[in-house]
């Protein structure tokens, strides 16, 4: 019986390091290690996003909160869950069994302790660009975020 010939490989239409899927996950992984290695891992980066949003629109409940942060209301719910555990929110149920969600003092505490290293982190990773790259990083970014925010993952309002 004759061997069969294997067909050639089909070669990727764009390389591996110029995909941008695959360099939003690398810069994904690189802020989350950079987000540990400067924070610690009191809190994780959804944890801390969760944080912010209750303290700048203390009091929402937990589906306005999930569209705030653009994660799913299951997933916010879990980190909630946790992040009272910790002491560092309070849920409160509502009249239609909606979660109020306020920060408790430890909450605002820890906020307050992780401001100093977030400004750090966020200036060390944008530290080998000029200003005008820094700029235009964050506003494409922003652009792709918005461009693509169609419900495909968790919107943000």
């Amino acid at each position: 019986m004759p061997a069969m010939a294997k067909a050639p490989a089909l070669a990727a239409s764009i390389e591996l390091h110029e995909q941008p899927g695959h360099l939003i996950r690398r810069a994904h992984q690189i802020a989350v290690a950079l987000f540990h290695e400067t924070l610690g891992r009191e809190v994780t980066p959804v944890q801390y996003a969760v944080l912010r949003a209750l303290q700048d629109k203390p009091g929402i409940d937990q589906v306005t909160l999930a569209q705030e942060i653009a994660l799913d209301t299951s997933s916010t719910a879990d980190v909630a869950v946790r992040l009272e555990a910790k002491g560092l929110i309070v849920r409160e149920v509502l009249p239609r069994g909606q979660r109020r969600l306020v920060l408790t003092d430890e909450g605002e505490a820890l906020l307050a302790r992780l401001v100093p290293g977030m400004n750090r982190m966020c200036r060390t990773m944008l530290a080998d660009m000029d200003k005008n790259e820094q700029a235009e990083f964050v506003r494409l970014l922003q652009k792709f975020v918005h461009l693509n925010d169609d419900g495909r993952a968790a919107p943000r309002r």
